[in-house]
Parts: structure tokens; C-alpha cells; sequence
């Protein structure tokens, strides 16, 4: 089984950023798209850049929106956001990983390691896929094709959870079961007859 980390296992608290947002006079979400541009976005994904340089790619693209130190405010605020793991799915998954391989596939930063040490899933899966680590990121084929072979499986015997539909569909298109994840219910149908359904 390869599984995403974010929006499947880890979560993050936004309520605070969008207080910040609304202080400095900014709809909501203005920061996430500014920070996800992909020319701020895949340098990060691709390990080129840490989590302090993207900080400060955030502060410089909101320059003449909000006063620097509204910018700085808002681009700490979302690199430093609190994380937890979903405990329902975490469950789920060990459960899962007593029958099969567990690859966590994830667009991830370089501070993945420390992050999943902090979350209590050091050693939760089998193998952990970043794109930071490997240099290449989701949905392009290779990452994919990576985790079938730290798995050690065929494409064709991996089921692929990611709660971006792109990311399933890039999956499906190489040969693997793709689950679009969206509640934990979702895993129920697939893993049922693993997690004594």
C-alpha cells in the first residue's frame, strides 16, 4: 500500500493564518496560494530549498499587498503552523501494514524526518518516499515508480491513496488501484477485509 501524508494523515491547524489574513485585510487563503505557486512550491517539494528560504520567498511575494511586518507575520504563521496525525487513519494503517508493505509517497520538505519523529511515525511505514529525498514529486511517474520498488512490488499490485485527485489519476494511468481519499471511511472498502470489516 503507498499512502500520502498530507490530507490523509496529517493535518494542519489554519485558523490561526486566517485570523492573521483578516487582520492585514487579505481574503482567505490568499497565503496558501501565494506560498503554492509553483515557483515558490517545487523548490521546496524538491529539496532545493528549506522550510526558512521559503519563508522568505512568501514575505517577497507579498510585498505592496500587506507591510513587512504583516508578510513576515504571515509567512511564520503558515511555515510554523501546528500538525497532528489523524489517529482513526493512523490505526488503520498498522493494522494494514501487519499484511503488507506501508510506503508513505509524499511531496514533502527536507524537514520530513523531524516532522514525522515529532508526529510519533518515525517508524510508522516501511518506507518513506519524499520528494525532497528522491528530487522528483507527485504526480510525475517516477516517484511512483520509486515506491514500487522500495516495496519491492509491481505497480500493478499497489494500491495508491492521496486525497489530490491528479495524484490518483497519475497513479492509475501506470497500472496501480488508485483511492481518492476524502474521509477515513473511504479506506474501509478497499481494507475491509484487512481491518476486520
Amino acid at each position: 500500500m503507498l499512502c500520502d501524508l498530507d490530507g490523509v494523515i496529517r493535518f494542519y491547524e489554519t485558523a490561526p493564518l486566517a485570523s492573521l489574513e483578516r487582520a492585514a485585510g487579505l481574503t482567505e487563503g490568499t497565503i496558501l496560494r501565494v506560498a503554492l505557486a509553483p515557483e515558490r512550491e517545487r523548490p521546496l517539494l524538491l529539496g532545493a530549498i528549506a522550510r526558512p528560504q521559503w519563508r522568505e520567498s512568501i514575505v517577497s511575494a507579498l510585498a505592496g499587498q500587506v507591510s513587512e511586518e504583516q508578510a513576515r507575520e504571515l509567512g511564520s504563521a503558515l511555515v510554523g503552523a501546528r500538525f497532528w496525525a489523524d489517529e482513526v487513519v493512523v490505526a488503520m494503517l498498522r493494522q494494514v501494514r501487519a499484511h503488507m508493505p506501508l510506503v508513505l509517497v509524499t511531496n514533502a520538505t527536507v524537514e520530513l524526518e523531524d516532522d514525522l519523529a515529532w508526529l510519533g511515525l518515525a517508524d510508522f511505514a516501511d518506507h518513506v518516499v519524499s520528494s525532497a529525498r528522491v528530487g522528483v514529486a507527485k504526480p510525475d511517474q517516477e516517484i511512483y515508480e520509486i515506491a514500487a520498488d522500495r516495496a519491492n512490488v509491481a505497480v500493478d499490485r499497489c494500491l495508491f491513496v492521496d486525497d489530490r485527485l491528479e495524484n490518483v489519476a497519475a497513479a492509475v494511468a501506470l497500472g496501480m488501484t488508485g483511492l481518492h481519499y476524502r474521509r477515513p471511511e473511504d479506506l474501509h472498502e478497499p481494507l475491509g477485509f484487512l481491518l476486520g470489516r
